[in-house]
């Protein structure tokens, strides 16, 4: 599929209620101005046409980001001597974990394909 990429002007409250709904779905802006746009050209019919996503957001969204914010209010309580100390610590632990391994792998995740694509994009203009 084809991408072209646009610029529009929307009023400020229309913009918030579409990245409101973007958090609410766990999808990106532009996947819900891109579902507002088809359901518009859409052909009409005789019943009306309700598209229906799931309530709440996907993946366990809800327990990372409570996970994280309980990780960062423990980080935070700490001394910044101790969070040094403790980052030093860790990353001595993950380079004894790295000896006699091979080469390292890293796993980069995108919320959505368009900002792979721009990954991708920047990253084969850099190579």
């Amino acid at each position: 599929m084809a991408f072209e990429r646009i610029s529009i002007t929307l009023p400020r409250d229309v913009l918030q209620a579409a990245d409101r709904r973007a958090r609410q779905l766990d999808r990106s802006r532009s996947w819900v101005i891109v579902e507002a746009v088809r359901a518009y050209l859409a052909p009409p019919t005789d019943a009306p046409r309700q598209v229906r996503e799931a309530d709440g957001p996907v993946y366990a969204v809800e327990e990372v980001a409570a996970a994280r914010r309980r990780h960062l209010a423990t980080d935070l309580a700490r001394s910044p001597a101790e969070r040094l100390r403790r980052a030093e610590e860790l990353a001595r632990v993950a380079r004894q974990r790295r000896r006699g391994r091979g080469p390292r792998h890293q796993v980069i995740g995108f919320d959505t394909y368009e900002d792979f694509y721009e990954w991708k994009k920047a990253s084969r203009v850099g190579a």
